[in-house]
């Protein structure tokens, strides 16, 4: 039998999503010592903060329960609206400086950016258009320069967008608009395998077009199955996930194997971290589910 070769550049986690937290509180989610239990059991040594006020929010109470885990943080991660423009920079740094600040202390170097969805991702109602205006666009791509700056500076951590479903960033075209409309040395890519493929998009390839922006990577997989139902109908983000469309590796799209192989090969170091977004979910289903991929991402050298 063939090993694969080790990814030495790669440095695998899982995150909150995994054991479908969505919310700093809600009843149908795992406590985060439990979280925190089986990640580590799972044999992750890297976790994402998740939403804010999920895991402790004292640098000091979180990095003594973290590193009696053999645990380490690798980011935090906020969901903006910088294409609204200039009148929401405000309340979007107030969100965004208690995040950065907590993924700081406690030792991270990235913050996952995730723009707004343009509808409700319960009930599917529509807040906007979902296309940009040129106006728009001119937002987003200069405000996320302006978090990219200002995060860096004030936190020593880099941005990184997320492309996500239901966002106005998701799309090879779209994301493709966005790479080349902003500042690499301020704005980098946090590669989402599942939402990509989600939205149509080859992550392979985006690795290969645009591999000095890859700064960070969530590792994922859809049901091409269940996606096409939930294209065909025209379903929301949240009713999607409910309905499976994200599943467990190695059984769906695209295959993770030549992803980070992908990686691997720009030679610069990344993390790669478990996202399956599974809310609501029964609270017994994620842990074995994080063992097994921790077993299959091993078996591709990670």
């Amino acid at each position: 039998m063939t090993m694969p070769s080790p990814l030495s550049r790669i440095r695998i986690g899982s995150a909150p999503d995994s054991w479908g937290v969505w919310f700093a509180d809600d009843p149908r989610q795992v406590p985060w010592q439990r979280f925190l239990d089986e990640v580590a059991g799972s044999g992750y040594e890297w976790i994402e903060l998740g939403p804010y006020g999920y895991l402790p929010t004292d640098p000091a109470v979180l990095a003594e329960e973290t590193g009696r885990r053999g645990l380490r943080v690798s980011a935090g991660t906020v969901f903006t609206g910088l294409h609204h423009g200039p009148a929401v920079w405000d309340r979007t740094w107030a969100h965004v400086a208690e995040n950065a600040a907590l993924a700081q202390a406690m030792g991270a170097e990235h913050l996952v950016v995730i723009p707004s969805f343009w509808r409700d991702d319960k009930t599917g109602e529509v807040l906007e258009d979902r296309t940009l205006t040129v106006e728009q666009w001119r937002n987003l791509t200069g405000l996320t320069e302006r978090l990219g700056r200002e995060v860096r500076e004030r936190y020593g951590l880099r941005v990184v967008v997320h492309p996500h479903a239901d966002t106005h960033v998701d799309t090879e075209e779209n994301v493709a608009r966005f790479l080349d409309a902003t500042d690499p040395d301020l704005v980098a890519l946090c590669l989402d395998t599942g939402h990509y493929a989600y939205c149509g998009g080859d992550s392979v390839k985006l690795i290969e077009t645009y591999g000095e922006r890859i700064g960070y990577l969530h590792l994922k997989q859809v049901d091409p199955e269940i996606l096409a139902g939930v294209v065909s109908d025209e379903v929301p983000f949240g009713p999607a996930v409910a309905r499976g469309v994200m599943c467990e590796p190695p059984s769906g799209v695209p295959a993770l194997e030549p992803v980070l192989a992908a990686a691997q090969a720009l030679d610069v170091e990344l993390f790669a971290i478990v996202e399956q977004d599974m809310y609501p979910c029964d609270p017994d289903k994620p842990y074995p589910i994080a063992v097994r991929t921790r077993r299959f991402l091993r078996s591709c050298g990670a």
